[in-house]
Parts: C-alpha cells; structure tokens; sequence
C-alpha cells in the first residue's frame, strides 16, 4: 500500500480543526476587532447618571428637537373617535456629557448605545386614547462625538380625534396629535420642530411622508405642524408642545357602492308603488318591505358613525329623507285603494272630482282611457211596452232568416198578402184561424191579462235591472280610473321629489367639489416604488 493512499483517510480529520477556528474567529472578531468602541462606551457611560438633566448649569435650557415620521395610517375609528398611526418619532437633543474626540478612540465617530442607559426626553403624547403615553419600544439611541444624541423609536399610538360626521360618507377630518414634555417647563426644555424656522412656529409639510404606505380608505391632504406655548392655572412657566394636523379626505368607493347605490335604489322602488295596478293587492306590502330595507341600512350606519348629537350625517339625512317619502307613499297608498274600490252605494262622486279627474287631468298625465263604442253609448235598452207594434214584427225585419211557410200552410188568397205574424209561431204551425180585425184583437187583449203580457211585463223588469247594472259598473269604473288618475300623478310627484331630495342632499358636500391633489402619493416613495414596479422597467 502507497503512502498516498494511507494520507487519504486522514485528510478529513486535518480540516475539522480548520473550520472550527475559522468559526471562532469568523463570530469574535468584531468584539475584539473594536477595542476602541468598547473602551469609549466605558469611559462615557461609566460615570453617567441618566436620571440628571444633561446641562452645565441647572438654569441652561435644553432644546429638545421633535419630528415624525407617519409610516402608515392604520384606522380611523369613527364610532369610538380614535385615530390609530404607526409612526417614527425622531428626536435629537445635545449632551455635553456624551461628547469625545475621535482621534483619541481610533477615529470613532458614532457610537450606538442602549437607550436606557442615557437620558431621556420625556416625551408624551397628551391627547393618548388607550393609556399608552410613551414610548414603548427602547431602541438604540446614536452618539456623535460633538454630543448630539438621535434617537428614533416606533411606535403605535392611538390618539383621540374629534370626527365629523356632517357630510359622511363624503367627509374630510382633520386630526392632531400633541406631543410635549409632561415633567419639564419650557425653560428647563424648549421643544422645537426639526425643520421649524427662527421666524415661524408651523412647518408645512411637518410629518415626513416619505415612508408612508398609502391607505385604502382615507387620502392625506396636509400635514402641517404647529409649535404652541401654553400656560397652566397651576404654574407660571411655558410648556411648548407641537401639534401634528392630519388633514384626510375619505376615499367614497366602498360607500357609493355598498351604501348610496342601494339606498337610492331602494328609495325609487317606493316611487314604482304608484304604477303598480291597484287590484294587484301589493302595493302597501311593497311599501312595508321598502321601509324595512331602509330600517336595515339605518341599523347599519348605526354601528358606524359615533352617537353623537351635534349633527346628523348626510347618509343619515338621505334615509331619513327617503323614509318620509316611504310613509308618505304609504298613506297615500291607502288613500288610492280606498278610492280604488269606492261604489255607488257608499259614495257619490262630487262633480269636482269628475270635472279634475276624468275630464282634465288625464290628458296632462299621458292617461288615455279607452273611448266607448258610440252604438255602445246610444243604444240602450228600452222599456217594451205590450202593443201592437212589439206583439208583431217583419219578417223583413228579423234578424235571421225566416224558413219559407209550405203553400198548404199558407194561403195568400185567403189570408192576403200580409207578412206579419206573431214571433211564437213555428214552422209546424196549427191551421189558422178566420182571419179577423186586428184593432178588435188588439183591445181585446188589452182588457184581457194574457200570458204574453205578463211575460214583457217580465222582460221589461229585467231590462230596467241590467241598466241599473250597467250604471252601477259604469260609476265603479269612473272610481277605478280616478284612482289610476292619482297613481299617475303621485307617481309624478314622488319621482320629482326623490330626484330633487337625492340632487340636494347628497350633493351638498364640500368634498365632491375638493380637487386637491393627495400628497400622500406624491411625498411617499413606498408609493412611487409600487408604481415603478407596476409600471414595469420598460417604462
């Protein structure tokens, strides 16, 4: 066996204990490669008291720099009038204790410690909605070796925000936040604005937006920031404190689509109650279910909007608008039904009604009612009297044809030539009888009650009750058409007045009219990135 092939199974055990010292000193080098940074953090921080206010002389004032940095909106809570941020909040601030010389610690120019061990501003935010007033998150905080101190925590506050919801969904709010120093007066710390002027206490833009990720719900408008002193009854000195305005603008899609489009099509179903016929019986029940549609979506802006007292909001003012159409509809509803199935015998129609509704406001209305056949108006049923006229007829006259009488039946020489005959005779006739006058025959009927005569005095009873029928129908049908009459023109009148109610209302809002631009999509480069990356690199 060679010796090159006896060095073969050693050669694993010789590189085990190469990557082990690399290991170590690959993960300690930095710790020992750093010796200066560890022995400047000694010496600074050694004798440091992070509990005493970083002055030479207890009456030197401390300038305390404050900004933010808005990195998402995450919810406006119109019900509970919160308004919740994730934010950066940056402050800088000088320590003389903190400063050093870079040329003595191997060129050190920053030094990143825990902020613990330093002193802290104490920084708050005053109008704080779940009792978070501080800072929670402890980052690192930055030396520099001239003593300037950064330190930039996150955080997510919760800030109370006055919300109004006069012209909602269609509304524009505008929310602060205050920041100040809850222990120290304005002559022991004076809080200033990063970006604030000598000039000027407000900073427009004051919020940095360039981290921001857009929100779905609401656009930001401006964000100005706003440095006040204020006095308290309990002491003479100033406290400055700076107050961060979000202006925002509510993006309208998810209501115009999920709440305006169905109340405006719920409020003209009530205006299609008045061309629903009468007879149908669902008119008032289509009233009710448009009503309860409505009580829903009530319910449903209920639970968003804050119960406040101090105004009504414009979708409020819609269903409120849109139920009064709803009740009236509904009254008046009953009232047409009601004129609907009027009869003669329980009211008379007034010659007004008559004169206004049948005669002259149909033609106004685009109603035409169908004109009656003029045989239909003129022929009427006469009252038939027994004469000699309606005992007899021609037999040119009758209506049908009159079968031809056999000769051995009917004899013209001896009967003459006279085509009259009584209308109960049939073609098997019995011989016929001597003839005789027909003016004997007549009055002898008259003093005689026949058979025939008892049968129109019958017929004649009938004809007078078909006509009183007739009229009692006729006269029902003018109620009918009087009430097809006002469906038309409460139809009329209710389309008029839901198109001028929902123009009027809902257009009253400030915000449809508002162009300006949002400069959340401007400022944030979050945004400007997801655009370029949509747009593709070809553009």
């Amino acid at each position: 066996m060679s010796p090159s092939t006896l060095a073969l199974p050693l050669f694993p055990w010789i590189l085990v204990p190469l990557f082990l010292t690399s290991f170590i000193v690959l993960f300690t080098s930095p710790t020992c490669a750093n010796p200066e940074a560890k022995r400047l953090y000694e010496d600074l921080l050694s004798t440091y008291n992070r509990l005493i206010r970083p002055v030479g002389n207890n009456s030197d004032r401390l300038t305390v720099k404050l900004g933010l940095k808005l990195s998402q909106l995450i919810d406006v809570n119109l019900k509970n009038q919160i308004m919740t941020t994730n934010v950066w909040v940056n402050q800088e601030w000088s320590d003389y204790k903190l400063v050093w010389n870079p040329e003595e610690y191997g060129g050190v120019q920053t030094l990143h410690v825990p902020s613990q061990h330093i002193w802290l501003p104490d920084i708050v935010l005053y109008n704080n909605a779940d009792g978070n007033y501080e800072v929670t998150i402890m980052t690192k905080a930055i030396l520099h070796h001239n003593g300037r101190v950064k330190w930039t925590p996150p955080a997510i506050y919760k800030s109370s925000c006055e919300i109004d919801v006069e012209y909602f969904p269609f509304d524009q709010q505008t929310c602060f936040m205050k920041f100040g120093s809850w222990t120290y007066d304005g002559y022991m710390v004076d809080l200033q604005h990063l970006d604030q002027r000598a000039d000027s206490n407000v900073v427009d833009p004051g919020i940095d937006l360039q981290e921001y990720y857009i929100s779905t719900e609401w656009d930001i408008l401006t964000v100005p920031a706003v440095r006040n002193e204020k006095f308290y009854p309990c002491c003479e000195e100033p406290y400055p404190d700076i107050y961060f305005n979000i202006t925002m603008r509510r993006k309208t899609l998810f209501y115009t689509v999920n709440l305006i489009i169905p109340c405006v099509g719920i409020s003209f179903l009530s205006v299609l109650v008045f061309y629903l016929p009468s007879d149908s019986n669902e008119k008032v029940s289509l009233c009710i279910s448009v009503l309860l549609s409505l009580t829903v979506f009530f319910l449903l802006l209920a639970e968003i909007i804050p119960p406040t007292s101090l105004s009504v909001p414009l979708l409020g003012k819609y269903l409120l608008f849109t139920m009064i159409l709803v009740t009236f509809s509904v009254m008046v509803t009953i009232g047409v039904l009601n004129v609907n199935f009027r009869s003669p015998s329980t009211h008379k129609m007034a010659p007004w009604v008559r004169y206004v509704f049948i005669d002259s406001l149909p033609k106004y209305l685009w109603v035409e009612r169908p004109s009656k056949d003029e045989d239909e108006d003129t022929d009427t049923l006469a009252i038939i009297t027994p004469t000699s006229d309606t005992l007899k007829f021609d037999i040119d006259d009758a209506p049908y044809d009159i079968p031809a009488i056999p000769p051995s039946r009917y004899d013209r020489d001896r009967y003459g030539d006279s085509t009259k005959f009584f209308p109960t005779d049939t073609l098997a006739l019995p011989a016929p009888p001597p003839r005789v006058d027909d003016s004997a025959l007549i009055d002898e009927l008259d003093d005689t009650p026949s058979t025939e005569q008892k049968t129109y005095t019958s017929i004649n009873y009938i004809a007078q009750h078909m006509k009183n029928v007739d009229t009692f129908e006729e006269i029902e049908q003018d109620w009918r058409y009087v009430a097809m009459v006002l469906d038309r023109l409460f139809l009329w009148i209710f389309t008029l007045a839901g198109v001028l109610g929902t123009v009027g209302i809902i257009f009253r809002a400030p915000a449809l009219y508002d162009t300006t631009p949002p400069i959340d999509v401007i400022m944030s480069k979050v945004a400007q990135k997801r655009g370029a990356d949509y747009m593709g690199p070809e553009n």
